[in-house]
């Protein structure tokens, strides 16, 4: 089978898929391509059809997820096992599965891998232009061990783009994705008095989370590659979010927040580090153009749609 003809009709791989945000997109997949899951974690509900392997990636057995099938593709979502604790197991942890990931592509030349990545690898910073190309440093691995992580899975991915030639290699780049999923910027907007940093009103850009699963989609079409920022509606000043969102405010001095932050975190009585701060205190923001312009991306969803998402008091099928 020719390698475009079996990234269009062989299984789609999709790695660390028991998070909501992979539920989602293998419940779009499975629609019109076979699916095959694999996390070390269970969880959610499947539809009957899906070939779920409740394996850890790093072990031998993973190899079955990969031979047992025709895969045209992988999606990359990235998964930690519960049993793996610190930042610095996390973060080597996360390296070696996506190496091994490319391992097993190149073993069974499997036509396309795809990595969800972050425009958070960026960085948000005072000296960043108004809108980060593709090309842009990625400046944010300063700002947290997660962060970090991002940055060289990042980086990891597009050292094997330059040296494989039989593998398509995509690199998505969304903005703040939000939705029923649990990530740092949902949680934010979730509060119901959300903490500012007084005398900074940041452009906010997020995007919705289905948006997301389309990108991901549009990804998955042959003779695509390259790295890809993706967006939703047009960024708006933070306090106008906040409004939208019909949400009460309190701005804190920057050094008063860090350290109060700091000590949270420390006490475990807070997800969100010190160094988050400067999301909610510098601009961040990318040019999608490319997606839409190769990919033929452009958001579905309002910026009212993508906020209220936020609220959703459960993940619905």
């Amino acid at each position: 089978m020719l390698q475009d003809e079996r990234l269009e009709r062989g299984a789609i791989l999709v790695t660390g898929f028991q998070g909501r945000l992979g539920l989602r997109l293998v419940r779009a997949l499975h629609r019109t391509r076979q699916v095959v899951g694999l996390d070390a974690r269970s969880g959610g509900a499947l539809p009957a059809d899906i070939s779920n392997f409740a394996l850890d990636p790093l072990r031998s057995a993973a190899n079955q997820a990969f031979r047992l099938h025709e895969l045209g593709a992988i999606v990359h979502l990235g998964f930690i096992p519960e049993h793996v604790r610190s930042a610095e197991e996390r973060h080597s942890y996360s390296v070696r599965a996506l190496e091994r990931i490319f391992e097993y592509a190149a073993q069974f030349q499997i036509p396309k891998v795809v990595l969800l990545s972050s425009a958070t690898v960026y960085g948000p910073r005072a000296d960043n232009p108004q809108f980060l190309t593709e090309a842009a440093p990625l400046l944010g691995g300063a700002r947290s061990a997660e962060l970090r992580t991002l940055v060289e899975l990042d980086m990891h991915a597009q050292s094997h783009a330059w040296r494989s030639s039989g593998t398509e290699i995509v690199i998505l780049r969304p903005a703040h994705i939000l939705g029923t999923v649990q990530n740092a910027a949902s949680s934010y907007l979730r509060l119901p008095v959300v903490p500012t940093l007084l005398g900074f009103d940041p452009m906010l850009q997020a995007v919705h989370q289905e948006d997301v699963v389309r990108a991901i989609l549009l990804a998955l079409r042959p003779q695509i590659a390259g790295i890809y920022n993706v967006a939703g509606p047009p960024a708006q000043p933070l306090s106008r979010v906040l409004r939208l969102l019909g949400r009460k405010s309190v701005s804190i001095p920057h050094a008063l927040a860090r350290q109060a932050l700091g000590g949270l975190f420390m006490a475990r009585l807070s997800r969100f580090t010190s160094d988050e701060l400067d999301f909610i205190r510098y601009v961040c923001m990318v040019d999608d153009s490319l997606a839409r312009n190769k990919l033929g991306y452009e958001p579905a969803y309002s910026l009212e749609q993508t906020l209220a998402v936020v609220d959703e008091a459960r993940w619905v099928p």
